[in-house]
């Protein structure tokens, strides 16, 4: 069973992906942005803007996520784009918020202020959509490639953990 999770920042990708790999005993691939920017010694927001330029590392992570995700035979990806590059995923989940529950997520998690975090995720939510739609013709607030979408506004990574768990075995006692 693979598993491809997808949704914008603050929607929960990787809390949630990493919990479902756990309570599930799949191995989780979420390789990220964050990361690539690591491996190449950059700051995070330096790497995003070279990535606006640069379809390549859009391509390179991507292809390298999905790799990873079928060097397993039970897998949860999550990622942005999960969903649509991970084609035959057995079960593709988008998770949901609004513009302002996903501020605060990503404000618990990095600081600043509300309106600083809004600004910032508007403005990153503009260029990845931009962008997926330049590289691959994607839009990532289409939902229509989702067997589940899930609103995360108002549940709790665990609830949405448990929505997910519960597809895969209706899943699984489907075959």
């Amino acid at each position: 069973m693979r598993i491809a999770i997808s949704g914008k920042s603050g929607c929960g990708n990787t809390t949630v992906s990493t919990m479902v790999a756990e309570k599930l005993g799949y191995h989780l691939v979420n390789f990220t942005f964050r990361q690539m920017a690591q491996e190449r010694g950059m700051d995070f927001w330096d790497f995003c803007k070279l990535a606006e330029t640069d379809d390549n590392i859009d391509r390179e992570l991507d292809r390298r996520m999905v790799e990873m995700a079928y060097e397993h035979e039970n897998s949860v990806l999550g990622s942005r784009l999960a969903i649509w590059n991970m084609k035959e995923a057995d079960l593709k989940v988008y998770l949901k918020a609004s513009d302002e529950t996903r501020s605060m997520r990503v404000l618990k998690r990095e600081g600043g202020t509300l309106e600083q975090r809004m600004a910032q995720t508007r403005a990153r939510d503009e260029k990845d959509s931009a962008r997926y739609k330049r590289i691959y013709g994607i839009d990532n607030s289409d939902t229509s490639a989702a067997d589940l979408v899930i609103d995360t506004d108002d549940k709790t990574p665990e609830e949405i953990c448990d929505l997910i768990v519960k597809a895969v075995e209706e899943k699984n006692k489907m075959i």
